[in-house]
């Protein structure tokens, strides 16, 4: 049988107690006291709470990093405009969206975001606004009204898939700053996603179902 030094070079250490310093994190030996062989597998990040939104809601969308992140849109009551950024301790609030909506995404960053589709008055929206860390701008609208959205990218380099209209939709489109252009859709029609990624590579998770797409495009 091969042994542990013919596969790695090493002896395991042999030990009366467990190592305490972090040197022993992705090492393995054997306690001689306990009579075990034991590892470090090192240390695993943990969520703790941060400041409280200003406005509870739900169905909002979001852009940026932890630190420095923007929160708009949602629901209750009905359909809120309502915008807050986050500096990592506390929330802010900050210039309304321009259509109120829930259901919706966000891409971007805190200081240049951009929001679309959604559910709106009265009823399934194509709006989408950008976002330069104070105020919200109407841009072109997406070519299929739709809600429930998955969306990647940046402000000037976004991409929106799937969604619902009726029903589920496939259609896929990027949005470069200027202009929305029609995509290859995705190879299923799908509503309640979640996306991440860039405009040309990016991931589209399913919340029912944990099924992942790639998603390519070339331009």
């Amino acid at each position: 049988m091969t042994t542990y030094k013919e596969l790695f070079g090493k002896y395991v250490q042999n030990v009366a107690s467990d190592p305490t310093s972090t040197d022993a994190e992705g090492q393995i030996w054997y306690n001689a006291t306990s009579g075990t062989f034991k590892t470090a597998l090192g240390s695993y990040a943990v969520w703790a709470s941060g400041g409280s939104l200003s406005t509870a809601r739900l169905l909002a969308a979001a852009a940026g990093t932890q630190t420095a992140s923007v929160l708009f849109g949602g629901s209750p009551p009905g359909f809120s405009n309502a915008t807050e950024k986050y500096n990592g301790t506390s929330w802010t609030t900050s210039g309304n969206l321009n259509t109120a909506r829930r259901e919706f995404s966000g891409v971007g960053s805190q200081t240049a975001a951009l929001g679309f589709t959604g559910t709106a008055a009265p009823g399934i929206s194509s709006a989408s606004e950008s976002f330069n860390g104070s105020t919200w701008t109407t841009t072109p609208s997406l070519n299929t009204a739709r809600r429930a959205t998955a969306g990647a990218g940046l402000q000037t380099a976004a991409l929106a898939y799937g969604g619902e209209t009726t029903a589920a939709t496939a259609a896929t489109e990027s949005y470069n700053g200027t202009s929305r252009t029609p995509l290859p859709s995705l190879g299923r029609a799908r509503h309640l996603r979640s996306g991440c990624g860039s405009q040309s590579a990016a991931v589209e998770t399913h919340h029912h179902h944990h099924r992942r797409q790639g998603l390519n495009s070339h331009h």
